[in-house]
């Protein structure tokens, strides 16, 4: 199970350089239910997501580099690529935060998941972060992968 808040950002914490980061390129085969591939850093996975917004199931496997290029190349949509800052929040707590590449440059998104719904309803988000788009599908990567305007 997934339970995560999500955010627009508008300016970009300082010295965001200075933290972990992974390069992420994602795709969709299937948006209902949510079907992605993605390539973190070396790392390939197939991801299956069920309906829901801020608590919804997720699951994960593994895939090979070449299984990976083969159900890319039958992705719908745009590839999706970003880079994710890792930041550190209180209580175990980690931002997501990521910064996409075209034809999304300027779109940043901050992620906090959580380990339960409580948790995630009583988050109070840093000063720096803007709208909370936790209900708005229009902020889902799958979403932006069909390349339509969000709004």
């Amino acid at each position: 199970m997934e339970i995560e808040r999500k955010y627009l950002i508008h300016q970009l914490p300082k010295e965001l350089e200075t933290f972990p980061s992974r390069k992420i390129q994602q795709a969709y085969l299937c948006v209902n239910p949510v079907v992605r591939i993605r390539r973190q850093n070396d790392d390939y996975y197939l991801t299956y997501k069920g309906k829901g917004m801020m608590v919804r199931e997720e699951y994960n496997l593994p895939l090979t580099k070449e299984a990976y290029q083969h159900l890319k190349e039958k992705a719908d949509g745009l590839v999706l690529s970003k880079t994710r800052y890792l930041l550190p929040l209180p209580n175990d707590l980690t931002i997501e935060l990521d910064v996409f590449d075209a034809p999304y440059e300027g779109l940043w998104l901050a992620e906090v998941e959580f380990p339960t719904e409580d948790e995630a309803n009583a988050f109070v988000p840093p000063a720096w972060f803007g709208e909370d788009v936790t209900f708005s599908s229009a902020y889902h990567n799958s979403t932006l992968s069909s390349g339509k305007k969000r709004g």
